[in-house]
């Protein structure tokens, strides 16, 4: 009765080979078609599984989450080939048929992470965490959060660093694995943000180096921006220089007025603030219309808590992320801001 079954199928057309609405490729073509920045790579696997070893860059949704779909929905464009794999293949193909019946194009890596590591393939077992987010015009901008201060950002073919650092206490970061740099911010000159090792890795001669005039003169290069000074980077591309300081009695001394830099990047219309190391100054009633905001909570350095709730109610990002927090308790932060309607998403940078 089966093979009957199996053959009336096949002659209706409808087998489940037929009806597959993904493709399938081996490692050689998976791993020519990820090497395109323009590819979203998306493993399935179980967070303890993608900690032991994943393929660089790809953004970790487990499949098994009741809410899938939704974190799916929320974090993958759908004008971008997703690239699924997982640890044989099967959730995968599994994951690839759901993305596909929901409007995504989908590839599949056959044999999984079993076959691309049998092959020789590279893995890695950073823990970078992934966000996109969309412009005006519809291009996606990646976030990958690096570690404390340090953000990669990918937009349209081009790499933006902020603040890159190569080691911070027991974590490093292989900047020799990325792409140069096309633009690279620091806001000021502490270890934690400024990394001679980490600009000489990823500068080369098409690199805009932007700093304050400290950086530039422990570095020996660099455009120095100063507080309030704005650079028109490309025709879709601007950076404003806005103040970062300290103004708390005894910690005045960490981040004094007048030095250091936040920067406000626009990129085909939207408004990405990075705030670098400061307190909830005056200076940030003029911070407006902000798509992402990233706030730091590291006192007695920067704000505590109630300092960043203060500076988020300000500046009414549409999201926020609190980061530079080291060792301070952020379980306040979503609930007290729930009712601004800022969308509070706490990454780990450490």
């Amino acid at each position: 009765m089966k093979k009957v079954l199996t053959f009336l199928l096949a002659v209706l057309g409808l087998n489940t080979a037929c009806s597959q609405n993904f493709d399938n490729y081996d490692v050689k073509a998976f791993a020519e078609l990820t090497a395109d920045p323009d590819v979203v790579i998306l493993d399935v696997r179980k967070a303890d599984e993608f900690a032991e070893g994943h393929i660089a860059g790809a953004i970790l949704i487990d499949q098994f989450q009741s809410d899938f779909a939704e974190q799916v929905k929320a974090k993958l464009p759908k004008d971008k080939v997703i690239a699924i794999y997982c640890r044989s293949g099967r959730r995968s193909a599994n994951a690839a048929g759901k993305l596909a019946d929901i409007g995504y194009k989908c590839v599949n890596l056959k044999g999984g992470i079993l076959a691309w590591k049998e092959a020789g393939m590279p893995v890695t077992a950073d823990t970078y965490e992934v966000d996109m987010f969309k412009t005006r015009s519809g291009k996606t901008v990646t976030f990958h959060a690096l570690t404390h201060a340090s953000i990669r950002i990918q937009y349209d073919g081009k790499e933006i660093e902020i603040d890159p650092v190569t080691k911070l206490g027991n974590k490093t970061i292989d900047y020799a694995a990325m792409p140069k740099a096309d633009y690279l911010f620091v806001t000021h000159e502490h270890g934690d943000h400024f990394s001679q090792d980490a600009i000489k890795i990823l500068t080369d001669g098409k690199t805009r180096f932007i700093t304050n005039q400290r950086c530039a003169e422990m570095y020996g290069s660099g455009e120095v921006m100063k507080n309030g000074d704005k650079l028109q980077l490309a025709d879709d591309f601007t950076v404003e220089a806005v103040p970062a300081y300290n103004y708390s009695e005894g910690r005045t001394q960490f981040h004094p007025k007048g030095r250091d830099n936040g920067y406000i990047l626009t990129v085909d219309g939207l408004r990405i603030y990075i705030a670098g190391d400061t307190e909830d100054i005056p200076e940030l009633s003029a911070v407006k219309d902000i798509d992402i905001a990233f706030l730091p909570c590291n006192q007695p350095y920067t704000m505590t808590p109630g300092q960043l709730v203060r500076a988020a109610g300000i500046i009414k990002p549409k999201v926020l992320f609190p980061y530079h927090y080291g060792q301070t308790d952020l379980n306040s932060i979503p609930s007290l801001l729930r009712n601004d309607g800022i969308d509070v998403r706490i990454r780990h940078y450490e």
